[in-house]
């Protein structure tokens, strides 16, 4: 699996959502709404999700394993941190 496309949507308002994301894998498959959160320990990155009868909230896409989420969260707070320096900030909706 490649990641072959990185889309960042940094936030204007404080807060701690800081962008939301779109990846692309292998020029195939596209997958939105993932966000950077800054936590207590640094960014990190929270996959889409949608909020259950029960109140709570589960992902809609996530990877099958921990090795797949470090993998994608390591390129998307490196597009994050590149996108920081380049691009002007877009409003959030």
């Amino acid at each position: 699996m490649n990641i072959t496309d990185v889309r960042v949507r940094k936030m204007t308002k404080e807060g701690k959502m800081k962008a939301v994301v779109s990846i692309t894998i292998d020029d195939e498959f596209v997958v939105h709404d993932i966000k950077v959160i800054d936590g207590e320990k640094g960014l990190f990155i929270a996959m889409p999700s949608r909020k259950a009868t029960d109140g709570e909230y589960r992902d809609i896409a996530h990877p099958i394993n921990s090795e797949t989420r470090d993998r994608i969260q390591k390129i998307i707070l490196e597009s994050y941190e590149k996108a920081l320096l380049e691009e002007p900030t877009e409003q959030e909706v």
